[in-house]
């Protein structure tokens, strides 16, 4: 893991380094960091195998609540446009507005809405291994 801290390091080096030809420094802005998930739950060890990486955009169309679910591996995403309100089992609330991070919660049942007259969309980032869900919705079986 120290390997991978190092090289993140660098990387963030070299970028805040570089100078565009038209307009001066790339911006770096850093939205969160953290060990825990949104509400305030610890984040879990990462789990063992073959690392896999998804990335999804997604769209939540106006008055639309999603099904319950949770998620077996670390997740986290920034609210691109509209409004998210994300609800979990215990009734924990998060209100996320166009820009705001999340880390979701793992291994817990929890739900969103959009409330809004726009669609909401969201960039999530999983950080998983091959064979394992990225999401599972209560009441299915896998």
């Amino acid at each position: 893991m120290k390997k991978y801290s190092i090289a993140l390091y660098l990387f963030s080096t070299f970028i805040i380094s570089c100078k565009s030809k038209v307009n001066g420094k790339i911006k770096v802005i850093k939205l969160i960091e953290t060990s825990k998930s949104w509400n305030g739950t610890p984040l879990p060890k990462y789990l063992e195998g073959t690392p896999k990486v998804t990335i999804l955009k997604i769209t939540i169309p106006p008055k639309t609540e999603l099904k319950k679910h949770m998620h077996p591996e670390i997740n986290a995403g920034v609210l691109l446009k509209g409004e998210l309100t994300v609800i979990s089992e215990n009734k924990d609330t998060l209100h996320l507005k166009a820009g705001d991070p999340i880390v979701e919660l793992v291994n817990l049942w929890h739900y969103g809405k959009n409330e809004g007259d726009i669609p909401a969309e969201i960039i999530v980032f999983y950080a998983g291994i091959e064979g394992t869900p990225i999401t599972i919705l209560k009441g299915k079986d896998y």
